[in-house]
């Protein structure tokens, strides 16, 4: 069967994967209302197409922190994608660099910062964990500096692991022939197998519950590199990230994987946006599964959209091969979307370009 969009591989993922495996990847927190949700609220936004526009050149090339990319379009950091794929992180980083784009490796990456650096040339962000020794995280951040990193992001939403009921009565653990590789030299690379998730017994036991924003303003201390702040929901949170010295924000529920009930990330962007007033860059993660998704997080103010369980399917399906058509696909969907809409460039995405189904017509702008 050919493959015509980007949900067709996780029936693909599904049927290929252990149980334990792609339940680890698929599954939500608790009722999983928000990893429903953060689907179902796209469907709620519809488009305002402008017409009779020239649309013959399309250009969605954009800058992320300074760095040029082809599309506003990245890879999300997703955790152990070994599970997926004997290749795992190699075969996402020559992906996400042959698509002209930015991956974000997990600090739970099954391969290391140093193994990915090596699969060639390419913009690559390192997503932090702070764990209760400073003195990991410290050397793990200058590795990742050292080995050609552009910026942090640093994950703040997870002081402790949510509650994943199917990683639970899967007695979730990291199959025995693969590590945490960047934590393997320093005995955190095996987890435990647990009564409960393998994982979140992880977790408990390594992860810092003490985060808070001084440590936001200590990260800064012992790296150049800028820091995206990762989970974040609310306005306020946006403003005091800001003040912290964050480089940018990125809009995020975990995959739904945390908090339970919390909003859909398309549906808290435009809090976020509006609180930053400009200041930083604000981007989303969540949900993002077609090119007209990825229009209306940018209508409604987000510099780019990261897209994780995408990639960990594709890449289960089809390897390298599958990750690069993922971006291929969404790449052309959004380019369309962008030409029916009557765009010729990220800069001419507005707010006018979409409506919500909690506005009113008297929202939208005079003629």
């Amino acid at each position: 069967m050919e493959i015509t969009n980007v949900t067709e591989y996780e029936a693909i993922a599904k049927e290929k994967l252990p149980k334990m495996v792609y339940d680890y990847y698929a599954s939500g927190a608790e009722d999983q209302w928000t990893l429903k949700e953060n689907r179902n609220a796209f469907a709620r936004i519809l488009f305002r197409p402008r017409i009779l526009i020239d649309v013959s050149k399309i250009d969605m090339t954009t800058t992320v922190l300074g760095f040029k990319i082809s599309m506003p379009i990245m890879v999300a950091p997703t955790a152990m994608q070994k599970m997926a794929h004997p290749e795992g992180e190699y075969a996402t980083a020559r992906a996400a660099s042959a698509a002209g784009t930015i991956m974000t490796l997990s600090s739970w990456a099954t391969s290391s910062v140093e193994e990915v650096a090596s699969t060639g040339p390419g913009i690559r962000f390192f997503q932090l964990y702070v764990y209760k020794n400073r003195k990991v995280v410290e050397q793990l951040v200058r590795r990742a500096e050292k080995a050609g990193f552009k910026a942090i992001a640093l994950t703040v939403d997870t002081p402790r692991l949510g509650r994943r009921e199917s990683d639970i009565k899967n007695r979730f653990t990291l199959p025995p022939n693969l590590t945490l590789k960047n934590f393997e030299g320093l005995d955190l690379g095996k987890m435990d197998e647990a009564n409960d998730s393998g994982l979140a017994s992880y977790v408990a036991g390594q992860i810092d519950r003490t985060l808070s924003w001084k440590d936001v303003q200590w990260l800064q201390t012992i790296t150049s590199m800028p820091i995206l702040v990762k989970g974040v929901l609310t306005g306020e949170d946006a403003r005091i990230a800001i003040q912290a010295g964050a480089a940018g924000i990125i809009v995020s529920n975990h995959g739904a994987r945390q908090l339970d009930y919390v909003p859909a990330t398309i549906s808290a962007l435009e809090e976020v946006v509006k609180a930053t007033q400009g200041r930083v860059p604000v981007f989303l993660d969540g949900g993002v599964r077609r090119g007209t998704d990825v229009f209306k997080a940018l209508a409604l103010g987000a510099s780019g959209i990261f897209i994780g369980r995408p990639v960990v399917f594709s890449l289960a399906a089809e390897g390298e091969t599958g990750v690069r058509k993922v971006l291929q696909m969404l790449r052309d969907e959004f380019e369309l979307t962008m030409a029916l809409s009557g765009c010729r460039s990220l800069s001419e995405i507005t707010r006018n370009h979409i409506i919500t189904e909690w506005e009113t017509p008297r929202h939208l702008p005079r003629l």
